[in-house]
């Protein structure tokens, strides 16, 4: 399904939506903004790229950020706490990663993405791998049209 037509029926469904980017940097927010009649339902994007933001804004455990790295389902979960409380909207998105070209190790390669989801009672951690010889545009392309599918089987 196309992302317009997934927006529109968050609009008619009356599913407020706010997202929490760090990998992705603005581009899914783009991608709900960029619907005509989005502002009925699209709460906050908040772009928290560094882990200070992370843990200023979001209220991401510093421990986590510790002892897990910025890129782990620990903190992607923390930040989709923190968005969820922050925004209170029916569905939060939050994302972390390593979108390349460079920053990846043997353990977090390029192209490891973390997904939050929550709504309503659904709570979800994904974790994507994706070829870490696509370039940086490539994997948060891939993993904004990967959360459209998603959004679009939980409403």
């Amino acid at each position: 399904m196309k992302n317009n037509l997934i927006i529109k029926k968050l609009i008619k469904k009356k599913i407020t939506i706010s997202v929490a980017e760090s990998c992705t940097g603005g581009m899914l927010s783009s991608q709900i903004t960029s619907i005509p009649g989005c502002s009925k339902i699209f709460n906050c994007g908040i772009i928290a790229y560094s882990n200070l933001a992370k843990e200023k804004i979001l209220n991401v455990k510093k421990i986590n950020l510790k002892k897990y790295g910025a890129v782990s389902a620990q903190v992607c979960k923390d930040m989709i706490d923190g968005l969820k409380k922050k925004s209170q909207s029916q569905l939060c998105i939050s994302t972390t990663g390593i979108a390349g070209p460079s920053g990846g190790t043997s353990l977090k390669p390029v192209g490891l993405i973390y997904v939050g989801i929550k709504f309503n009672k659904y709570n979800k951690i994904y974790m994507f791998k994706f070829n870490k010889r696509f370039n940086r545009k490539k994997i948060q392309t891939l993993t904004v049209q990967k959360i459209f599918k998603l959004i679009d089987l939980l409403i």
